[in-house]
């Protein structure tokens, strides 16, 4: 089992998220509880290209200070939503480690995060989203609540992912 935290980065993750202190709170309890159960801490950071609140080369590329990765933990980058396109080189290293278990957590549910899970559903992963470990903004179709509502209460459960209680999370990680 892995725990992979999706574009957890300072120039999108901030107080206008969905229940943000709530997702904060949830990320650094399972960060944590990863870390002290020998759970793997796999980091996927996006970058937009120069120019924008997202390049590589600015301090809103850098994983918000709170879930800072230590430095033996792995990074993967990427420029597109989901964290297992072939550019990110994800995949394969889960191939090769043999992983197939995931606790995915992060931002944005509607964009990244939603990509992702579906992804790696096809690609055979079970992934396991715990409840209030992924947040989202207002966009032009939906409110932040109901982005966040509708992919963890309607899409992904029991189509492309487990959703669970992070309590149920910490458990499935001391239990490997």
């Amino acid at each position: 089992m892995i725990l992979l935290v999706v574009d957890t980065q300072k120039g999108c993750f901030n107080d206008d998220l969905y229940a943000f202190d709530t997702v904060r709170n949830n990320i650094k309890q399972l960060i944590t509880t990863a870390r002290e159960n020998h759970i793997e801490v796999v980091y996927v950071q996006h970058d937009d290209g120069p120019g924008t609140d997202l390049d590589k080369g600015t301090d809103n590329y850098e994983i918000y200070e709170e879930f800072a990765p230590r430095n033996d933990e792995k990074r993967f980058e990427k420029n597109v939503n989901s964290a297992f396109h072939p550019m990110t080189g994800l995949t394969e290293y889960l191939q090769l480690k043999g992983e197939k278990d995931m606790i995915t957590i992060g931002v944005s549910t509607d964009y990244c995060m939603d990509a992702t899970i579906k992804s790696g559903f096809e690609k055979g992963f079970n992934i396991y989203v715990p409840e209030y470990t992924n947040s989202t903004y207002d966009n032009p179709y939906f409110d932040k609540e109901t982005a966040y509502k509708y992919y963890n209460e309607f899409m992904w459960g029991n189509r492309y992912a487990k959703i669970i209680t992070v309590e149920q999370a910490i458990k499935l990680m001391q239990q490997q």
